[in-house]
């Protein structure tokens, strides 16, 4: 009784501190009542040397534990906060926002691949995109008509380095991604990421945007 009790608000602080993406879709606890679980039974089924009572005590204790937890989580909110993930706007009006992103240690990449899970390939859009405590994804889209064709975007700046693979595959030179810049008066260390769409038009996050100053406020 004293190791289960004494291990799990170990382990509670280190799933948190490992971040979001290690649990996957699950809550934060249940992951870790899980893992205790798979532990527990694997132990006692290879090796023989294990009582097997003692076995089905801990069994039981921690099933009591995570009903405990999940009452108190419920009743009491300050509770239930502490023990798991706030989500996190990760996208707002078609930008990525690289310091939330940086706080969850989600990449470029990871994004845009969760966004087309979603069926979205153009980041320009999406207006809202919330990482949940699960480490799922909501996506609200802009109202704005849809484009005759579907609209894909493709990454040609990541975190202030040109793709050169991918602009040899859109006949795009290095020269017209700098000439576009040169007219934004940008400079490349200062853009988080840059798509261009088939049309080649060009969206541009940088890694501090204006915009991302005032958030809707996303809570549990």
């Amino acid at each position: 009784m004293i190791r289960v009790v004494t291990i799990f608000p170990l382990m509670l602080a280190v799933t948190l501190f490992m971040g979001r993406r290690t649990i996957g879709e699950m809550p934060v606890f249940d992951f870790l009542i899980i893992i205790a679980l798979g532990a527990v039974v694997g132990a006692d089924i290879a090796d023989p040397n294990i009582e097997h009572i003692p076995t089905i005590f801990v069994i039981l204790l921690v099933a009591l534990l995570q009903k405990l937890f999940s009452i108190s989580s419920i009743r009491y909110r300050r509770f239930g906060k502490l023990i798991s993930f706030e989500p996190i706007i990760i996208v707002y009006q078609g930008k990525l926002i690289h310091k939330n992103m940086k706080k969850i240690k989600y990449s470029v990449d990871n994004v845009l691949h969760m966004l087309r899970e979603e069926q979205i390939f153009d980041l320009k859009d999406v207006h809202l995109c919330v990482v949940e405590s699960n480490g799922r994804i909501s996506v609200l889209e802009k109202t704005e008509p849809p484009q005759p064709e579907a609209a894909i975007s493709f990454p040609i700046i990541k975190e202030g380095k040109i793709e050169v693979a991918i602009l040899s595959g859109l006949g795009i030179s290095e020269a017209w991604v700098r000439q576009q810049l040169a007219q934004r008066q940008l400079a490349l260390d200062s853009v988080f990421l840059a798509t261009v769409d088939q049309n080649k038009i060009l969206s541009i996050t940088l890694y501090e945007e204006e915009a991302h100053q005032s958030l809707p406020p996303i809570i549990h």
